[in-house]
């Protein structure tokens, strides 16, 4: 069976992308550059959610705390609390879910200091995920996109993208098309966190807001995506799970790079989901 023509599809968008999918029950996989070490940008909030769960689960956080986020705990970001600017008082529970749903920014570093970077990553390498690595929070990565280019946001001009230490996967939060797939597939099947953790973290990553990437590529009322995005200068990425009416779960991680600086770009944002179904539509034939 012939594998899809992945990187075509990809060129054809003005992007080098990167995939990897795995059929959950049957354990057969395609993809393109699987094993690539990449930026992920805002898919980390997924291990920590999953860290977040595990501590639960061992009594070590109770995610009914709250915590009050005040202005000086704000991280720039157009969601959430991020978008705020009252003091909020939430739970741990309800900053895990507007970090994936929304991707707030402000509600990842608020539990980010409770969890903690180092257990996130101890975490990750107990699961055999060894190129998955927390090193930045959202605060660090702004701050050293303005440090690297010496303004704000936005960041257009291609000599300021060259500077960006966060498009480097070795000091930057990374991970490879394969290992971020696995980590989905391990919340899928129970085997991140406890069962009903597991469960409660589907639940939220159901919830994800943005369907302009992964989801559109399955635009059917009975196939559902859950997934977590991730976007950085030049670089949308979006992981996550297909599941079909007859039982089918598929995890898909795909990466993508364009050669534009431009905020918006459709074409990019529509070829992660079209790559998707096609690794996806290969898997179930």
């Amino acid at each position: 069976m012939n594998e899809p023509d992945l990187a075509a599809l990809f060129g054809s968008a003005g992007v080098t992308g990167w995939l990897h999918a795995a059929d959950l029950r049957s354990g057969r996989e395609t993809g393109l550059g699987s094993d690539e070490p990449l930026p992920i940008a805002s898919i980390f909030k997924v291990p920590l959610m999953v860290e977040f769960c595990r501590q639960a689960d061992a009594g070590l956080v109770d995610p009914a705390s709250r915590v009050t986020v005040g202005a000086a705990d704000r991280v720039a970001g157009p969601t959430g609390l991020s978008a705020m600017l009252d003091d909020v008082t939430i739970s741990l529970r309800d900053l895990a879910y507007l970090m994936i749903a929304l991707s707030d920014n402000t509600a990842a570093d608020a539990l980010l200091g409770r969890v903690g970077r180092d257990a996130v990553n101890t975490m990750l390498a107990g699961f055999g995920l060894p190129g998955t690595r927390v090193r930045q929070s959202c605060r660090e990565t702004t701050e050293s996109m303005a440090e690297d280019s010496g303004h704000g946001w936005p960041y257009l001009d291609p000599a300021d993208i060259t500077r960006l230490r966060v498009l480097d996967p070795a000091r930057t939060n990374s991970s490879t098309p394969r290992e971020m797939a696995a980590l989905f597939g391990m919340i899928w099947r129970d085997e991140a966190a406890s069962a009903e953790s597991c469960a409660w973290m589907r639940g939220v990553l159901n919830l994800q807001v943005w369907p302009h990437r992964l989801a559109s590529g399955f635009p059917y009322d009975d196939v559902e995506v859950g997934g977590k995005t991730g976007t950085l200068p030049t670089l949308r990425n979006e992981a996550g799970v297909v599941e079909y009416p007859d039982g089918g779960q598929y995890a898909v991680a795909v990466f993508t790079r364009s050669v534009s600086t431009a905020l918006n770009q459709p074409r990019a944002d529509a070829v992660i989901g079209t790559a998707a179904r096609m690794a996806v539509d290969h898997l179930r034939r």
